[in-house]
């Protein structure tokens, strides 16, 4: 019996000491799980900025500007349509082929018109006979009534049959110009000079009245058709001037607001608004052109438009106070562009506040940031 108390206290105290070796191990893995955390958290918290992921607030003078976009069209342009039903021949220009305004492009079969021309001038050769015979017949009867030989109502019936062979010699005399008039419309004459856009029918092909033949457009005076909301339409008058960027040109183009329509368009209530282009160049109709026009000035405590972020229910911005960043919510207003970067009014901040760019990215509040030695 003693010699199994001896043992049990000897299990017991090598289980204490055990007991203690672990615990001051699991503290020790603690201790250090501790001090990784909290290295890694004040690394997470840390930034490094240059120079241009900082900007200031400032009062600026913001030019106000409306965002439009839409097709490029020709001033002047027009379709060449068959006057007459035919056949269709000579049509020789093709698109991209330079015409003069007058020009003949092509004619429709003249056979039958040629043929009612004719028949018009032999009806107008009858009826100036029937004229000369009725003259004749007036000239005789005078003479009958003044020896008495004839009555005055026989004169003034040849009086009659002259004024009616007269008005049919003068009807034929019209049918003759109509057919005239129509022996030309066989003929296709460009309306406007310019360039052929579209060849809508071969040669030898049969038309009918009305049928589009060719489009032409002079690309000499270019203009943008922008649809405007009827809200933004209030802002924009004659004279004012956009930037747009057109596809396939590296520098923007100048245009001006040169007429607005007075009348929505059905359906979208839009307004449409047309902007001559300053300086067309090489430009072809139809290229898509996108931009802002140029609606006023207004001066307001600014920051640039990437720097207000939305991802929390209230815009803020993030403001480095003391070598930190804080998380500060603002007020927007009204938004332009100074010196072509998109500008946007704010309040809830003092002028000369630094703040973080968009292009930063989101940091934690709290971050501590440190300005890059020798960086720009």
């Amino acid at each position: 019996m003693k010699l199994s108390a001896k043992w049990i206290s000897a299990a017991v105290v090598l289980a204490l000491l055990g007991g203690g070796v672990w615990r001051a191990l699991s503290s020790r893995e603690s201790a250090r799980q501790a001090l990784d955390a909290q290295q890694a958290t004040q690394q997470q918290l840390s930034a490094e900025l240059v120079a241009t992921d900082v900007v200031q607030a400032q009062a600026l003078q913001l030019q106000q500007v409306l965002p439009i976009s839409g097709a490029i069209k020709a001033v002047n342009s027009a379709f060449v349509k068959a006057r007459v039903a035919g056949e269709l021949q000579g049509l020789t220009v093709r698109e991209g082929d330079t015409v003069k305004a007058g020009q003949v492009l092509g004619q429709v079969d003249s056979t039958e018109s040629q043929a009612r021309v004719q028949q018009a001038q032999q009806q107008a050769e009858s009826a100036k006979a029937q004229v000369d015979i009725a003259q004749r017949s007036l000239d005789n009867n005078q003479s009958l009534v003044s020896q008495g030989f004839i009555s005055k109502t026989a004169l003034d019936t040849s009086l009659n049959n002259l004024a009616a062979a007269q008005a049919n010699y003068r009807a034929a005399q019209a049918g003759t110009e109509l057919a005239r008039k129509t022996l030309d419309d066989t003929v296709l004459r460009a309306p406007i000079g310019g360039q052929i856009a579209q060849r809508l029918a071969q040669t030898g092909e049969r038309v009918a009245i009305d049928a589009k033949v060719l489009e032409i457009v002079d690309l000499r005076a270019l203009e943008l058709e922008a649809a405007l909301g009827a809200a933004d339409s209030v802002q924009v008058r004659i004279g004012q001037k956009a930037q747009l960027q057109l596809e396939g040109l590296a520098q923007p183009v100048t245009a001006r607001v040169v007429r607005i329509n007075p009348s929505t368009v059905a359906g979208s209530r839009s307004i449409l608004v047309y902007l001559a282009l300053e300086d067309g160049g090489n430009l072809r109709q139809g290229l898509f052109a996108q931009g802002t026009l140029a609606t006023g000035q207004v001066s307001a405590l600014a920051v640039p438009l990437d720097t207000v972020r939305t991802d929390k229910p209230q815009p803020y911005v993030q403001r480095v106070v003391d070598g930190r960043v804080v998380h500060q919510t603002v007020h927007t207003g009204a938004s332009g562009q100074w010196q072509g970067v998109p500008m946007v009014e704010v309040q809830g901040i003092p002028a000369g506040a630094e703040l973080l760019v968009g292009a930063v990215g989101a940091l934690r509040e709290g971050t501590l940031v440190k300005r890059a030695a020798g960086k720009t």
